[in-house]
């Protein structure tokens, strides 16, 4: 059992999310005995956001999103609808419109908020996807022969455009760049994802962007720079996120499209840690300064921060990075880190398996696939060991010399 330090005793978490979740498991696993208070702005405890894009939107009859955190079994404050306003890093203090909270450590677990594409601001009908709420006004408006667009084809976009497919509806995926995905899986493997879309009935619109969504008080066109003009019922933004990082301005933690981190997950201020889409740190699995926003990496990120913020003995924390997504009843998986190198097998059509390869300077360092699993996972062992490329081709991997 690790050493728990004897001086703290008050455990705060500012963001009622995954990575808060397994933040106060660990730390009662942990033996911790001390108060816990997690804070979070929105008016549910702590849920999974993933099935927000899939399984809730084509599942109507689950009416809310099922709580993670099992508040009196483990002894914890939550406060929800509390909105964290700053924080005094020498009082050890978190201002939040609900007044001062004290800590010894804290676990900023803030994640982010989607970017806004800064047109049809007001209208009925526009949104974007990151909460249940918003999750629930989209459900209600997918039906059969409903037109939508999904604006940005990333992980996000993909999803949703399946799911409203699934329900019926006409989808239009909008997308700025050549292919989708492109800089996560690689062009080769985003040319297979850009086939899946139009193989399940997707108006796929790559290098086009978005110049005006028009209506009264609910949307009704979107223009695009192509020149076409789509008579429209809903349009979801997915173009990304950006870290919740503005109520730290003036703590003293840095922030650089994230808060900033060592290995250990430590910020700039002392016993001050970060865990999920709101933490950058340096992955001692490449040496890069890495942000993830995946669901296993939060969970991982928030363990290892809680251990060392309460333990007197501190680990780094080395991830490889692990997403999932399921479109049109496929599974897509990557593992590690996509590379210019590339090998891929594929069986044939759109929708049939493949398993991608990637290869930088003579290693293996990830892999995609689609409807795959098994293979690709077999493969998990030499990614995490950046193994030798034609070791692992012959079937004789070998961990890389340091």
């Amino acid at each position: 059992m690790t050493e728990l330090r004897e001086s703290v005793r008050r455990l705060v978490v500012v963001g009622a999310s995954l990575a808060a979740t397994h933040a106060v498991q660990e730390a009662r696993r942990l033996g911790f005995e001390g108060s816990i208070a997690v804070i979070g702005d929105e008016p549910h405890p702590p849920y999974d956001r993933p099935p927000l894009s899939k399984q809730f939107l084509t599942d109507t009859d689950v009416p809310e999103p099922e709580p993670l955190l099992n508040v009196d079994a483990l002894d914890v404050k939550l406060m929800t609808s509390t909105v964290a306003t700053g924080l005094d890093g020498r009082e050890r203090r978190v201002h939040t419109s609900a007044g001062d909270v004290p800590y010894d450590v804290l676990l900023i677990a803030t994640g982010s908020e989607p970017r806004q594409l800064g047109l049809g601001d007001g209208l009925e009908g526009v949104t974007t996807l990151r909460t249940a709420g918003e999750s629930l006004a989209i459900r209600s408006r997918l039906e059969p022969g409903a037109r939508v667009v999904v604006v940005g084809a990333g992980f996000i976009g993909g999803e949703v455009a399946s799911s409203a497919r699934a329900r019926g509806a006409d989808v239009t995926l909008v997308e700025a760049l050549p292919l989708p995905l492109d800089a996560a899986v690689g062009s080769l493997v985003a040319e297979r994802l850009a086939m899946l879309h139009r193989q399940y009935g997707v108006d796929l619109r790559t290098r086009t962007t978005v110049r005006s969504i028009d209506g009264g008080d609910a949307v009704e066109k979107v223009t695009l720079s192509d020149g076409s003009v789509l008579d429209v019922d809903l349009v979801i933004v997915g173009i990304g996120v950006e870290p919740s990082t503005a109520w730290l301005r003036g703590a003293g933690v840095s922030i650089n499209n994230g808060v900033s981190c060592t290995p250990y997950l430590e910020s700039t201020v002392p016993d001050v840690y970060a865990a999920g889409d709101v933490a950058r740190w340096i992955n001692p699995w490449n040496g890069r300064s890495t942000r993830l926003e995946h669901w296993t990496a939060t969970g991982e990120q928030a363990e290892v921060a809680v251990r060392n913020a309460l333990g007197t003995e501190r680990t780094e924390c080395s991830i490889v990075p692990y997403f999932w997504s399921d479109w049109y009843g496929h599974r897509l998986q990557m593992l590690g880190e996509p590379a210019d190198e590339v090998e891929l097998t594929v069986a044939g059509g759109a929708t049939d398996p493949f398993l991608a390869q990637y290869r930088y300077d003579g290693q293996l360092v990830g892999g995609f696939s689609l409807d795959q699993t098994g293979p690709l996972m077999k493969r998990r062992r030499a990614i995490a060991a950046r193994a030798s490329w034609e070791d692992v081709l012959n079937g004789t991997e070998r961990t890389p010399s340091p």
